[in-house]
């Protein structure tokens, strides 16, 4: 199989080249506005390109011949997070990704934004972003995919877009991980344990005066900060980019949770105070919960270490989505499981058009 070479935009601390890189393809590039991101990024691809500054600063012809265009457009313009302001949004990278993909014309694309680009009021711009692809030449594919489902220890909602300039739609990889699947899902309990792993976070963790009570006792608000509790059990939650401080999830190290539930289900006054034995996650499980290996070494305070792992594309996900994508590129077929358990259903799909005169 011939050595597929990619650019990565919007590369950040490099989940997505890691992945793709395990997958066997060869990322020799990668452009950064963050200038701690970008550090990280080239201190784990010793000899690739950084090209670490502002996207519309570039000329992408000095990228010329990579057979592969990558990237996670910052998706604060589409989440909810966000406040979804889409193409008002400055942030937006899709103007750039396409303009990239339009100037280096790849063998075939692949980006990676939040499941809400596809939703509610996005909707229709998500449709004519498909459009533009198409319009480039590219048979378009999407899919809205669970990281969980692909062995990440995270509940990860994220849309996958896919294109091939002169071959058929992209396969998707079937799930692996999950209910009725081969594999059970990793629980964050398999990466996280009582005791912290690196540097501690000594953000406090109390109850809430006004507890917002949900079903769920990992749900609502139940105590204070924007970080919520973790069950091991199961996949954690989304890990977001806001983390830091009392925005960072947090260990319930002596069961507390589940018993004050029940305790304020059954109509308990609320508790005020320290939660006892709870206990803010470490940068280094934030990255162990993306999938990170384990001895990556992220550039910069603690604030945007955080940032940078809750930005990320899991490792794990990229790399199940690149043992799909490079012998699909060579016309090999699907590597690994079958597209016969997809979770979320296909978004999206567009063929590319004839061009006049052709």
């Amino acid at each position: 199989m011939a050595l597929v070479e990619a650019l990565d935009l919007f590369c950040g601390a490099g989940g997505l080249s890691l992945g793709l890189g395990a997958a066997g393809i060869s990322v020799v590039a990668g452009v950064e506005r963050d200038e701690d991101a970008a550090a990280t990024w080239a201190n784990e691809h010793p000899g690739a390109l950084v090209h670490q500054g502002d996207v519309d600063q570039v000329d992408w012809r000095r990228f010329d011949g990579v057979a592969l265009v990558v990237g996670g457009p910052p998706c604060q313009p589409w989440s909810i997070g966000g406040l979804r302001q889409g193409e008002g949004d400055l942030r937006d990278g899709w103007p750039a990704f396409i303009g990239a993909v339009r100037c280096l014309r790849p063998r075939a694309f692949l980006a990676e934004n939040v499941a809400g680009l596809t939703e509610g009021v996005m909707r229709t711009r998500w449709v004519r972003l498909v459009g533009d692809l198409v319009d480039l030449g590219y048979n378009v594919s999407a899919q809205v995919v669970n990281a969980a489902d692909y062995g990440v220890p995270q509940k990860r909602r994220r849309c996958i877009v896919v294109g091939f300039r002169d071959r058929g739609t992209f396969v998707f990889p079937g799930a692996t991980h999950g209910p009725g699947r081969r594999q059970a899902w990793k629980t964050a309990g398999s990466v996280v344990g009582p005791e912290p792993w690196g540097e501690p976070n000594r953000a406090i963790v109390t109850y809430a005066a006004r507890p917002d009570i949900r079903r769920g006792p990992y749900a609502g608000h139940v105590f204070n900060g924007g970080g919520r509790p973790i069950d091991i059990h199961v996949p954690a939650p989304t890990l977001l980019a806001s983390m830091g401080g009392n925005k960072t999830p947090w260990l319930d190290t002596e069961g507390i949770v589940p018993h004050y539930h029940a305790h304020l289900l059954a109509g308990g006054e609320p508790r005020s105070g320290l939660v006892p034995g709870a206990r803010r996650i470490t940068v280094e499980e934030a990255a162990l919960l993306q999938t990170f290996p384990r001895d990556m070494r992220f550039v910069g305070r603690r604030s945007s270490r955080y940032r940078q792992i809750g930005n990320a594309v899991p490792p794990f996900l990229a790399e199940a989505m690149g043992r799909a994508l490079l012998p699909q590129m060579e016309g090999l077929g699907v590597a690994g499981p079958e597209a016969s358990d997809l979770g979320d259903a296909a978004v999206v799909s567009g063929r590319a058009r004839p061009r006049r005169g052709a």
